[in-house]
């Protein structure tokens, strides 16, 4: 598995890739100038129908990176036979809808049909979208296995398979699913994986069964240091306190749109109701809500009727919303992965962001595991009026995590003896 690191940005152009000129037309009517890091490095292997294997970000331009050079293959290499030509392959239904929409942008100047699938839509309607021979697919992989079982995807043929967020499809537990879709696909395909991390477990494992000797692209780390992000840290007493600077923020910080995320569905619930009684204009985003009230919601959200989107981790991939200059943590996240995947709603590009993480005391060992996962040191800040009585640590180690009393460990040693005596 070769490996080659990110290039520096060059003076170049999209012209330079000679890609089809129909390709070109679409991308200068998009907006489209200097090639970012992520297409420079992918587009030219990509278009020598290579495999790759490929590090970077979410918002580095990737969605460009794999669909050009997957357009440029099928304009300049028409196919007789019937079935898919290409799919690509996603964690969640609006990751799906918004490469489906870049997608009918690109293709704007071609006859390319291009198809969407995912759960929550009419599955006849799918159906009949894949029988009417759709050269591009964009898809979720369990709205795919339940074609597959209808028989009605005919991938024998397909020439490129896309694995996009493949890091968080393999979170959902989608790695078999991943495996039997790609053993039904033509085993001569070309097959790009892109990712945020290389270093999650299974993400190799992974890329060895479904690749062919690819080359792998390191373009982001997770340890990125996000020169364009304001990352801050306010301590919180309790959860109370917690609503009290969350409003507070969203009724006097400076943002077009924010995210606010949670750990949990319920913890959206709790939070929703007062901040729309302190006249916040604010919806929520989760897991649980049917496929219609997501697409409101964004779109509520996308066109300004509400400034601020509660939301659990299903926000937290994928998503690219113009505009959001604010991310809130009202939980401190699981993990630096999560953390890292939550602060990618803003600061995109080279747009500047603010990230602010709210802490309790019960949550501040993992913020450092975060700070040092991170190598860097979160600004702390409070609000006047608001500060609680919490400030932190009485003790902290040498790592900066909190250090508990010699009481404290005590009294836990004696209620575990106490309780293994009463088995």
């Amino acid at each position: 598995m070769e490996q080659t690191l990110a290039p520096e940005l060059v003076s170049a152009t999209f012209a330079d890739f000679a890609l089809a000129a129909p390709l070109l037309q679409a991308a200068q009517k998009m907006g489209f100038a200097q090639p970012r890091p992520v297409q420079l490095a992918a587009i030219p292997r990509a278009m020598t129908r290579r495999d790759l294997l490929v590090s970077a970000e979410t918002g580095s331009g990737k969605t460009a990176a794999f669909l050009l050079p997957t357009l440029h293959h099928l304009l300049t290499n028409p196919s007789e036979y019937f079935g898919t030509r290409a799919l690509v392959l996603v964690p969640t239904r609006e990751l799906a809808k918004q490469i489906h929409q870049q997608c009918l942008q690109l293709t704007e100047f071609t006859s390319l049909k291009v198809g969407l699938i995912t759960g929550g839509a009419d599955f006849r309607v799918q159906q009949n979208m894949l029988l009417n021979n759709a050269e591009i697919v964009i898809a979720t992989p369990g709205r795919v296995l339940e074609l597959m079982e209808a028989k009605t995807p005919e991938f024998s043929r397909l020439e490129v398979l896309i694995l996009d967020e493949a890091d968080r499809m393999l979170e959902m537990g989608f790695s078999q699913e991943l495996e039997t879709i790609a053993a039904v696909c033509n085993p001569e395909r070309q097959t790009l994986l892109f990712s945020a991390t290389l270093q999650q477990y299974g993400m190799i494992k992974i890329a060895d069964k479904l690749l062919r000797d690819p080359e792998m692209l390191r373009l982001n780390t997770l340890q990125d240091e996000h020169a364009n992000l304001d990352q801050q840290v306010i301590i919180a007493d309790d959860i109370a306190h917690k609503q009290r600077l969350l409003a507070w923020l969203l009724l006097n910080e400076t943002f077009a749109k924010a995210v606010v995320f949670t750990n949990s569905r319920a913890r959206v619930s709790e939070l929703v109701g007062g901040l729309q009684a302190k006249g916040v204009r604010c919806g929520v985003l989760h897991g649980e809500m049917d496929q219609k009230e997501r697409n409101r919601m964004m779109a509520f959200f996308r066109d300004g009727t509400i400034k601020a989107l509660i939301a659990t981790d299903l926000a937290a991939r994928g998503l690219d919303i113009a505009g959001v200059e604010l991310v809130i943590n009202v939980d401190v996240p699981r993990t630096g992965v999560h953390y890292i995947h939550r602060i990618g709603r803003t600061g995109r590009g080279d747009a500047k962001g603010t990230a602010i993480t709210l802490v309790q005391s019960s949550e501040w060992n993992l913020m450092v595991n975060i700070e040092r996962f991170l190598k860097q040191r979160f600004q702390r800040r409070t609000i006047e009026g608001l500060v609680g009585t919490y400030s932190g640590p009485q003790k902290l180690k040498a790592s900066g995590k909190a250090a508990g009393s010699k009481k404290k460990k005590l009294a836990k040693k004696a209620a575990a003896a106490k309780k293994g005596k009463k088995r």
